[in-house]
Order: structure tokens, then sequence, then C-alpha cells
């Protein structure tokens, strides 16, 4: 942000300078100027043209001399009062990203039993140094300028287990921070630790079942810490990465925790944010809650989910062993990823090194805002896409994980995102990589923006579909508006597009990138939400009306995905955005899913009918063109009809008070009846109020 103190400089681009004076200060008035180096050397200045900005007087002036990337300017008044020159725009320009690319993948520490290699991309700094420290010695050591604005040392010794932070100059300040590049970190990144990760004893990968196809994944988004944060569940080690795949004779008796999920019959399990956030203390997680969106170093797994914090390798051991544990259940596991924005951008460990590279700024300084976090990623300078790209190839390739959630994924762009795409199917052929494809009003322009409305444009990507989430529930953000499933007749055409993966009106081009949910972490739950918008109904037809919202997720074309606690009614209490309310709001209340078994139980039947059945997976535009009929009785109920070679399925979602039968033109078999009203083959199938029937035809 500009135009704070009175007197201001900034370089923002490698012939001018953009200078702000207050009008209180010399009443903003300057005739000349020049510029002098940390070792009192001149350059000239030229007053290209003055501007009144509000309260300040802005001058652009030009730089009459070559300048030297790294060196400390400052601006110098005809009153002889200077100010720092800050690197401001100039990180910006396409000569800046060609001068100080660097291609290498040797970034951070390089260690051996003999010696280690530090090495920091760190261009607009005046020195740099690393700060190495362990039970027998404290020093720290200058680092060599080299080309592409690196910065190395080496030193000799076995260092295994030292800590170490970088000191880096710039902008007239020192600033401390853990290596970017590192995975190992202290509590709290406040300095990272030399290790390897060939040191480590990572758990042997194992193969699961290949996703042919992204409409064969039955997503479940769940939370480290909600999913073991009740209490008397068995857990020994609650609101862990341990914890979450922790198994004994207790867990599997009260079907709990990770013995829980396994039953529910999913394919993949979504983990919301596990890369390091700053909203929460490693050492006192009990402090206080936050889901994660707040992220600081995406290299480092978050501590305040490790059973020891303070160890490094524990971390990375136990998130590791997770994910293979998941495996050995043929559960893969997916990452929501935060890669939009930072929490807290005057302390990230990138823009202390390198300020405002990393972030999408104008010429004026401002920062874009799609993010609404004050700070959006810069997914074009190269190396700010390769930090990135470099980080999700070390996710892949050390947790073999199996899918990336973008948050906010229409902040980034969708070069950046294709990239990616092509980066993660040459690693893991079946890999899933889908995103939040809202239209956000970034710096990125709408063309480029990784958003719905670019979806031809990203081929294997895959986005949420909100227009699904409010024609079957309603609005998101009016509890009281009622959709499909509460019984509104008035967007019946809607409910027909959403069953075929909205690819009959060409809204989306293919079924494998649509995400159908009615529910996620944001905003109230589906129970929440049927709760206001159908307060008049007793408790047990709300149930109807959950496993309705349920079986429309998991039986429509497209991808579904369930928010953990879908499938038992889960309550927030009423509570909108509960990302930083304590666990009582957001905890897995294994109670109420004892209480709800029915809507539980039902909900397992519809994943083993997704599972079972082809005709609710097609692949194509075309297949659902040629193999998807809808019809209706009386605006009451939707006949849904799809077909993939000989399987063929019809099913009936009733969200009226009203009995309804159906006459087939031939005897099939009863998949699923939520109402119990029907023989197990028929010809005449009931259709009861607030009901799902699923039936098969025979051939």
């Amino acid at each position: 942000m500009r135009r704070i103190n009175a007197y201001e400089a900034y370089l923002d681009d490698y012939d001018y300078i953009v200078v702000y004076m207050k009008k209180n200060f010399y009443n903003g008035r300057s005739n000349s100027f020049y510029l002098k180096d940390q070792d009192d050397n001149i350059i000239p200045l030229t007053i290209r043209y003055k501007d009144s900005y509000n309260d300040y007087t802005k001058y652009k002036l030009l730089i009459n001399a070559p300048i030297t990337i790294g060196n400390e300017y400052y601006v110098v008044n005809e009153y002889g009062r200077s100010v720092l020159c800050k690197y401001g725009h100039i990180v910006k320009t396409s000569k800046f990203y060609e001068d100080y690319y660097y291609p290498g993948n040797d970034l951070g520490l390089t260690y051996t039993k003999t010696k280690s290699i530090f090495k920091l991309w760190a261009p607009v700094a005046l020195k740099t140094r690393v700060h190495i420290w362990n039970d027998e010695e404290d020093k720290i050591i200058s680092m060599n300028r080299d080309s592409n604005g690196i910065f190395s040392c080496e030193i000799d010794g076995n260092l295994l287990g030292s800590k170490y932070t970088y000191l880096v100059r710039v902008n007239g300040e020192w600033n401390e921070v853990c290596d970017p590049y590192s995975s190992f970190s202290g509590p709290n990144i406040h300095y990272s630790v030399v290790e390897d990760i060939e040191n480590l004893h990572m758990p042997e990968k194992i193969k699961t079942e290949r996703l042919e196809s992204y409409c064969d994944a039955i997503i479940y988004e769940a939370s480290i810490r909600d999913m073991t944060s009740q209490k008397r569940i068995g857990v020994h080690y609650p609101k862990t990465y341990y914890g979450f795949v922790e198994e004994n004779e207790i867990t599997q008796k009260k079907l709990t925790g990770f013995s829980y999920l396994k039953s529910l019959g999913i394919t993949h399990v979504q983990l919301m944010p596990v890369l390091y956030f700053g909203s929460t203390n490693d050492l006192h997680p009990e402090l206080n809650y936050n889901w994660g969106y707040d992220p600081m170093h995406p290299r480092v797994m978050e501590g305040s989910y490790s059973s020891h914090p303070e160890n490094c390798q524990e971390r990375i051991l136990e998130f590791a062993n997770l994910v293979q544990e998941c495996h050995k259940n043929n559960i893969k596991v997916n990452l929501d990823v935060v890669f939009n924005h930072v929490y807290e951008k005057e302390t990230f460990i990138l823009d202390k090194i390198v300020p405002n590279y990393y972030f999408l700024m104008d010429r004026e300084g401002n920062f874009s805002n799609g993010s609404f976090c004050g700070n959006d990623i810069d997914m074009v300078a190269p190396m700010s896409k390769k930090y990135f790209l470099d980080t999700i190839e070390r996710l892949i390739r050390w947790f073999d994980i199996d899918g990336l959630r973008f948050d906010l994924m229409g902040v980034l762009d969708v070069k950046f995102m294709n990239e990616v795409e092509r980066l993660c199917h040459n690693i893991k052929p079946d890999f899933m990589i889908y995103g939040e494809g809202w239209n956000m009003p970034s710096f990125v322009p709408e063309y480029m923006r990784a958003s719905q409305n670019n979806q031809d444009k990203m081929p294997r990507i895959a986005l949420f579909s909100d227009r699904f989430r409010e024609v079957i529930k309603g609005s998101n953000g009016d509890l009281n508006q009622k959709g499909f499933i509460q019984g509104s007749n008035n967007e019946l055409d809607n409910v027909k597009n959403c069953l075929a993966a909205s690819c009959l009106d060409y809204f989306f081009d293919s079924p494998e990138k649509v995400i159908n949910y009615v529910e996620c972490h944001d905003n109230h739950t589906l129970w929440d939400k049927l709760r206001i918008s159908c307060f008049h109904e007793d408790e047990q037809t709300q149930k109807k009306r959950q496993i309705l919202g349920n079986a429309m997720c998991l039986l429509a074309q497209g991808i579904p995905f369930l928010h953990s606690g879908q499938e038992f009614c889960r309550t927030k209490k009423g509570v909108d955005n509960s990302y930083c309310r304590n666990d009582s709001i957001n905890l897995i209340d294994y109670n109420l899913r004892n209480k709800n078994m029915d809507v539980v139980e039902a909900t397992k039947k519809l994943i083993q009918i997704r599972k079972t059945h082809p005709c609710f997976r097609l692949r194509t535009q075309l297949e659902c063109q040629n193999n998807l009929f809808v019809s209706y009785i009386l605006k009451d109920v939707i006949v849904y009809n799809t077909r993939k070679d000989m399987d063929h399925c019809i099913v009936f979602f009733n969200p009226s008070n009203v009995q309804h039968e159906y006459t087939l033109d031939r005897e099939a078999t009863i998949l699923f009846d939520s109402e119990n009203q029907n023989d197990s083959t028929t010809t005449i199938v009931q259709i009861p109020p607030v009901s799902v029937v699923v039936a098969c035809f025979k051939y």
C-alpha cells in the first residue's frame, strides 16, 4: 500500500521512479531529485511529470544511468531529505521476469553428510546470510550473490538436525525467515531444520483402484480435526493426522473416526487444508479453531494436526501414513489447497524475501483483491508459478496424493491451471483436479480466469456447480427460499439440466467437469437450511428431504460431492460460517449420527447404487444427450431415465406431499425405495410423498 508516509519512493521500472510527497511536507514540492546508492554513488534524476494525488504530489522521475538490481537506493530531494527507494512495480516487468528466472530445482537446502548447500532466490536483496545453530554452535554465514538473483553458500560438515533461518537485507531492512523451499520446519515456522526426505522411513506406497473417469469418484469432504474431536469415541490421538486413521476395538465397535469413514463406500476423501496455516498455534491448537484457509507456508504440513508438532520429521511421516492408510482401504486422498491468497502478506516468507513479486499488483501499487483477503497470488510471474508447480509436484511424489481441490480457483488463470493439469497427469494419470470456478474480481482479465465462464479452456479440470446447489436446495444466501427438494417446482427445466450435469444446455461441455453438491464446509449445512425453509414440517419429513438432496447429488450425472455429516443431517447449530468457531460447532457428532442412522444407511445404499450402475456415470456430453431423458408427473415428480449400454435405470424424485404411481413398460427391480412401499420387482411403481425410488430394468 502506498501513500502512508510523508515521503515515499518506489522503483517501478528500470528507467523510472515514482515519488510521493505529502502536501504538508515542504508543500509537496521539490524542483529536483537525485538518486544515491548504499556507497554514495550518485545517479541524476529528471522530473518527467508531477501530478496531484489527493493530499500528495506524485512525481515520475526518469533515471539517467543504469541501475543495479539489489542495490539499496535512496531518493534525495532539493532540501537534502532522503528516503529509501523501495523495489516496486519493477519486479512485475517482463525484463525482470527474464533477467531473474532461475530454472534450477536446487533452491533451498541440498544436504549431504559432508556438506550442506544453501540457495535462495532473492534478486532485490542487498545481502543475505544463513543463521544456523545446534547444541554445539551458533553462527551466521554470508551468502554469495550469483547470477539470476541467486544467493548461495556451502557449509562443511554434517549439519543434520541443525536449525536455520535466512537473514535477508531488502528494502533497507533485515528480515529473518525460515526456508520457503523446505518442508522441514519447527513449530509455527519460526525456523527450518537441516533434513532430507531420503532420511525418513516413508511408508510404502500402496496402489489404489485406477479411476477411469472423474465421474467414477464420490468425494467426501472432511476436516482432520472435526472427524475425531468428539470425546469418548475411542481415538487416542484426537484432532491429528494419526487420529484420523486410528482404529481399535472401540472405534470399530462404535463405528467412529476412520472406521466410520471406511464404512461409507466413498472413493475419495477431500481433506480441508493440511498445509501450514497461520491462524492456529502449532503447540497450542486448543487455544482456537480454524479451518485452515489462512496459508502461510505451502510446503510445510500443518503442525497443529501433528501429535508431535515440535518434530519436523514426525508431521511429515504422520501425514504420509494417513494417505497410505486410506489407500489400503481403497480410499483416495485429495487435498484442498489455498494457492490464491495468503493469511498475511506482510509476514509471508516469500514476500519478505522478494517484496510484491508473488502478488498481483498494478503500477499504482494496488493489490488485486479477488479473494477478498487483500492479496491475490500472481501465477504469471515465472518464479511464482514455478514455486507452486514445484510444490504440487512435491506433494504428489512425497505423499502420493490423488487430487487437488483449488480454493477460489477463479482468482487463478487458465494457463496456470492447465500447466497444473499436465504436471499432475504426467505423474498420475487418474489424478483429480477441480476447484471453485467463481468469477472473482481479480486483476486477471476475465477471459483468462480459471472460472466457470472459461471451462471450455480447461479440458480436464472440474468445477463446483453452484447452479446445482441453488436449484436443488434453494438460495445459499436466503435460508427461506426453497429449492426443488423442498417442493418448489419453479425451476423444473433447470432441475432437468442439473441432472444432466448441465450439459444439455451447454453450460458445461462434459459431465467430468461438474461437481454436484448441496452442502460443503462453507455456509449453512443442508440440515440447517431445511430447518428454516421447511420449519412447518416435522423432523421426519425434513429427514426425508435430506435423503432426497443426498440422492440427487449421488445419482445426477457429473461428480457427486458430500460434506462430512451430510449423510446424517449434520448441524452447525445455525452458524453459516464456522471457520473460526469452536469444536462444539464443527465436530462430527457421532451421537447425532446414531440418531439418524436411517439417513446414513439410505445414503450408503445410494453410494453403492452409483458405484454399481454405470448409467449414473455417463462420461461425455454426447452420452448425456443420447442416453438421458427427464419427464415430470404433474410438476410434482421428476422422472429421470438414464442408460449406459445394457444398464438402464429410472429414478423418481418426489418432493411433493402427494402420492403418485407410475406404470413401467416392463418389469423392473427396485434398487432403492426410501419409504419401502414397493415390491422388489414391479411394473407399477408407488411414489410416496417426499421420497426417492430407484428402479433398474431387466434385460
